[in-house]
């Protein structure tokens, strides 16, 4: 029986990267999946998501290709090559991550694990099982899809991101339940290839989570974009037929009936806590969750939990810094939690969205004294250079100490933005270092030095 100092299961952006920091400090390790390395991000999330936006992204500069002075002329869209794109550089990633297995002495193990006991994992492989003994393990299981009663996948009407990725063509009407990330980005990736979208949100604004100027703002752009948004709307079932699916729902106290081609339901996610062992041996959990410490440590000293199994927030930036976490404390060494106000998110439609830390309404349910900094792309020189003028940075400081306390951008490229926010934030910067340091011109990131000397009325180009 194969013995190991380490073992993960799951080989998401969590299980992976935990499984090759172990490897760097000495461990030697085992990872379990029963699909393919990478998880559902890199295989169906994250990645290949990204690669269909990109292909509309591409489509619409073709299509308004006369604002840069270019005449295209006869040109059509090839929607099994656009899909087929995003599934190769899926294949190539995950391909790749099975040779940084391979680079770092990692131990593959192809099949469903389930824990025996703290230290024993049953690997099922079909008719053959294998036993690994385990110094410590990491859980790496992920999430899938919620759903709730009255509302299922059927895979065909009814449907989850999954599927919406793998649409040999664009459906002709679809409607998306929820607007968070994954609803947001479908919607601008059908609707730009001709799909007649219908947003409907049981919450009063899309992104909910946002600061609300910015949904507010993502608001007015998707509907001059033709997207069609009910808020405030709660869904009672769905019903598939032949050829249509139908939503049945309240909004204002009134029945709707709401018709399409095909639904997306993009409602969140639930850890993979059935079926793995934890009720077995004891792991607690809570709310569908495993219950980690800020460590990531479970109930047991020498078991681990990381990711989406861990609960909110499903980000694989997250799942992957708490890889670190876990296996530098399982093995002594000194290591820090994650900072839960630092933590960025990203929305991939255009215009993008990347946040974090504290929204407005936050900021002052809080108590904060604050001092709030916008600064407009329309104002961006590069912006205008670029054809890229929606949208804005909104930076959120503390008047006491002048300390940021939270980043809001939506225009293009925010998630790449977002980035230097971040490292401003983890540094603990003022609004003075921020709009002191020197950034290049022109550049979009201008925008932020402009929104923090816009906070203390010093803005110089709006």
């Amino acid at each position: 029986m194969p013995r190991f100092d380490l073992t993960v299961l799951g080989g998401g952006p969590g299980g992976y990267v935990a499984a090759i920091r172990a490897s760097q400090l000495g461990q030697k390790v085992c990872i379990i999946d029963k699909d393919k390395l990478g998880g559902v991000c890199l295989n169906w999330g994250c990645i290949p998501t990204k690669a269909l936006l990109k292909n509309a992204e591409v489509y619409n500069i073709i299509k308004n290709a006369k604002k840069y002075g270019i005449s295209v002329g006869d040109y059509q869209v090839d929607f099994k090559s656009n899909v087929k794109r995003s599934r190769e550089v899926s294949t190539r990633l995950s391909k790749g991550i099975e040779f940084l297995m391979k680079k770092n002495n990692i131990k593959h193990v192809n099949g469903k694990g389930t824990l025996f006991s703290k230290n024993l994992i049953i690997v099922n492989q079909g008719k053959k099982k294998i036993k690994i003994e385990t110094d410590k393990i990491i859980i790496a299981t992920g999430a899938r899809p919620r759903t709730f009663s009255g509302m299922k996948f059927d895979g065909e009407r009814v449907i989850s991101s999954k599927e919406a990725m793998m649409l040999q063509s664009p459906p002709k009407n679809l409607i998306i339940i929820g607007s968070g990330a994954i609803g947001i980005e479908f919607a601008y990736y059908f609707n730009e290839f001709g799909t007649n979208v219908h947003i409907i949100e049981m919450m009063d604004r899309i992104l909910p989570n946002e600061d609300e100027d910015i949904s507010k703002e993502l608001e007015k752009n998707f509907i001059r974009a033709g997207i069609k948004i009910t808020k405030a709307i709660k869904v009672l079932n769905i019903k598939s037929f032949k050829t249509k699916v139908r939503v049945h729902a309240t909004k204002d106290n009134k029945e709707l009936l709401l018709e399409s081609d095909k639904v997306l339901m993009a409602i969140g996610v639930v850890g993979n806590i059935e079926n793995i062992g934890l009720e077995k041996i004891g792991i607690k959990t809570e709310s569908g969750c495993v219950k980690v410490d800020e460590y990531c440590k479970t109930n047991f000293d020498n078991i681990y939990a990381i990711g989406d199994v861990c609960g909110p927030p499903w980000l694989a930036h997250v799942a992957s810094m708490q890889g670190h976490i876990a296996v530098e404390h399982a093995i002594g060494m000194k290591t820090n939690p994650i900072d839960l106000t630092n933590i960025p998110g990203c929305t991939y439609c255009q215009p993008q969205i990347g946040s974090l830390g504290m929204t407005e309404k936050q900021a002052l349910e809080d108590g904060y004294d604050i001092k709030i900094g916008k600064f407009f792309f329309q104002a961006s020189g590069k912006a205008m250079a670029v054809g890229e003028t929606t949208g804005f940075v909104k930076l959120i400081f503390d008047n006491k100490y002048g300390e940021l306390l939270g980043a809001h951008i939506v225009g293009t490229e925010a998630t790449e933005m977002i980035a230097e926010l971040g490292i401003a934030k983890a540094l603990e910067t003022t609004w003075e270092n921020i709009a002191t340091t020197m950034h290049a011109h022109p550049t979009l990131s201008e925008a932020i030095m402009e929104a923090a000397m816009d906070a203390y009325g010093q803005s110089i180009h709006q």
